[in-house]
């Protein structure tokens, strides 16, 4: 397979945890993913989610990309609704300036779960319907600005943005000419529709040919048991967000025990669409994946209690892809 991998980190806490050490474990495990041979590395954006650290992902991705010396560095991604466009600019303006052909701009629609945080925020759920428009105002501060404002140092700079697909991105990313980010998803053939439908929809525009990057949650470990069990945490994270309203810290799995009917559905759920076994399966499980979907790219997600672990997982899969010296 010789599309690129490339590697999504949510600086995740583990229970007992301080958020700093988890942005500071991300920052650390970018040097190592960029030793590895991988293509690029990302990092996101959560507001007011106790296991969460990452809340300002450019701030993040440039301490990242001040950490690093050749993997590409961006946003998976930053919630435009969020943000206004002409800020945004100048902060991947700045980035890319510090670091240039290093940044990548992708973007998200999201707005915060709770009016609480939409309220913090200054933004309601209207922001979402308005992501199409603030992509296009976002992308027109590089090109030059509007009624003599200039985003600098922006403007003139060739920073490569990214659509993220949900509720309905796929189709702005092709009306826009921009990659597509979408998740491989439980049910495949709900994947492959909208990435079948975001290359007949699409127009050139800042990328001249439809480019997609599959986003997929990959465990790799000696036995495909130690795999799915590094996996747990998160899906228990998901199960409790889902049935309590907060997404907690990571908690070690020996102790996750599902009481109910609803957990344990709940659980099948978030496990449903992760991938875990060793190196040669999922060398494998990528293959078909890039072939069932005919992704350009695939972006890796781990988020397991134990780094050591998490670092040990790319690592196999890196000596697994033959990553070494490709990047």
């Amino acid at each position: 397979m010789t599309v690129p991998l490339s590697v999504l980190d949510r600086s995740l806490t583990r229970a007992g945890q301080d958020p700093g050490e988890a942005l500071r474990e991300t920052v650390r495990f970018a040097r190592e993913i960029e030793r590895l041979g991988y293509h690029r590395f990302w990092v996101s954006e959560h507001h007011s989610v106790p296991g969460v650290a990452g809340s300002a992902p450019t701030v993040l991705a440039a301490a990242v990309a001040g950490a690093t010396e050749r993997i590409r560095v961006g946003t998976g991604g930053v919630m435009l609704p969020n943000h206004r466009p002409l800020v945004v600019a100048e902060q991947f303006g700045v980035l890319a300036s510090l670091f240039p052909g290093r940044i990548d701009m992708g973007l998200g629609r999201s707005v915060g779960f709770t009016d609480g945080i939409r309220r913090a925020l200054g933004v309601g759920k209207e922001g979402i319907a308005e992501f199409e428009q603030r992509v296009a105002e976002l992308l027109g501060w590089f090109d030059g600005g509007f009624d003599g404002v200039h985003a600098v140092p922006a403007e003139g700079l060739d920073v490569p943005a990214f659509v993220l697909a949900v509720d309905g991105g796929a189709d702005i990313a092709a009306s826009l000419g921009l990659p597509l980010v979408i998740g491989a998803g439980r049910q495949r053939t709900k994947t492959v529709a909208a990435i079948d439908r975001y290359r007949a929809g699409f127009r050139p525009g800042r990328t001249a040919a439809p480019h997609v990057v599959v986003a997929a949650d990959v465990a790799v470990a000696p036995t495909a048991e130690e795999a799915a069990r590094m996996q747990l945490p998160e899906a228990w994270a998901t199960v409790v967000s889902r049935t309590r309203g907060v997404f907690p810290p990571l908690s070690p799995p020996d102790g996750i025990r599902p009481a109910t009917d609803r957990e344990r559905a709940y659980l099948d759920e978030a496990r449903a669409s992760q991938l875990h076994g060793t190196g040669a399966e999922m060398a494998e499980a990528l293959r078909a994946l890039v072939a069932g979907t005919g992704a350009d790219e695939v972006l890796l997600t781990l988020n397991a209690y134990n780094q050591e672990a998490k670092v040990a997982s790319y690592r196999r899969l890196a000596e697994a892809m033959s990553l070494a010296g490709r990047v």
